[in-house]
């Protein structure tokens, strides 16, 4: 079996592992067999069942699909911009939702249903601008206009941020819980909403990962094989804006997995872009499970916010890897 294959088996046998913790670790500790039970022939009267069907398994699923979408958005965006410090908030995604839900708060707007769309929203307000910067001029869609756009536009909306919130401390207090990252506080119905959403931007993100790998070899190459690569960007870009909005309307702004899964990834399975999806995915996924499960143990009976445990841990993980590896260039 190729050595690809391997490595994306033992990233699935990883994530499966995760998602037992998930369901299996909490403020109350359920063994495996009755996690079973729950989940192949349910009892209602059994409180544990009922703890994993009605709060764990919501919880769980939202890890992966938000730890999924930023391991291959992430992925994505290190290979549109050639960059491999890339991550989706190099676009002004994160950013941009993160306004969106603040103006929500001072309107009275609070709740995942109303905080969903909102993310999408100022994701995408902010995705476009960037793109309709980085688009003008001679070097129109060239990656480094792209990144700086998005920086520049970054930094201005944090200002717009941090300023609403200096004069209004009713919506400093309810922003400071979101901000942070939680799995907690959602519905079936809620993320049933997302997933079609993310299904569909990664099959979009496989059927032009070829493409997008052609135009990493540079544009003459990707021109003279017939690729239009200010199509593929701009797809790129809306598959990108797509799941980084996913991930944030379903657990909050969470660093480092769009940054070091990829980069992880792309040490084990080189730069075929297919497989780093793939492998980034269930990466992002498992890497957002465990720090959620870590967050519950260390704070018992309370616990810490997954985005708070996914920047402290991704970064500690990160930083080995610079120390320890040499960057994998792209």
């Amino acid at each position: 079996m190729p050595r690809r294959a391997l490595i994306a088996i033992a990233a699935a046998a990883v994530l499966a592992v995760a998602i037992a913790l998930s369901l299996a670790i909490g403020s109350r500790t359920i063994d495996l067999a009755t996690v079973w039970q729950s989940l192949v022939d349910f009892n209602p009267d059994d409180p544990e069942q009922l703890i994993v069907r009605d709060l764990r398994v919501s919880r769980t699923v939202i890890g992966i699909i938000a730890g999924a979408a930023l391991g291959i958005a992430g992925a994505l965006m290190q290979a549109l911009t050639r960059n491999p410090f890339a991550d989706p908030g190099l676009l002004g995604i994160n950013a941009g939702a993160s306004l969106a839900v603040v103006i929500g708060l001072t309107a009275g707007l609070t709740g995942f249903a109303a905080q969903v769309p909102l993310a999408f929203v100022g994701a995408g307000i902010a995705a476009a601008l960037v793109y309709a910067i980085g688009a003008r001029g001679a070097a129109a869609g060239a990656p480094v206009r792209l990144a700086l756009a998005g920086v520049a536009l970054t930094a201005l909306i944090t200002s717009i941020i941090n300023a609403v919130l200096l004069v209004d401390d009713a919506t400093l207090d309810q922003y400071r819980l979101w901000v942070a990252g939680s799995l907690t506080g959602r519905q079936s119905e809620d993320v049933a909403t997302l997933v079609p959403i993310v299904v569909i931007a990664v099959a979009v993100a496989l059927l032009v990962s070829r493409q997008l790998q052609a135009v990493g070899l540079g544009e003459d190459a990707a021109r003279a094989l017939g690729i239009n690569i200010s199509v593929i960007r701009a797809i790129i870009i809306v598959v990108v804006t797509l799941l980084a909005a996913s991930a944030t309307a379903a657990a909050g702004p969470i660093v480092f997995v769009g940054l070091a899964v990829p980069h992880l990834a792309r040490a084990l399975v080189g730069a075929s872009l297919p497989w780093l999806l793939v492998v980034s995915g269930l990466g992002g996924a498992a890497l957002v499970l465990v720090c959620d499960v870590i967050g519950r143990v260390v704070a018992r009976p309370s616990e810490i916010g997954v985005g708070i445990t996914t920047a402290f841990i991704g970064g500690l993980i990160f930083a080995l890897m610079a120390r320890r590896m040499k960057v994998v260039e792209l």
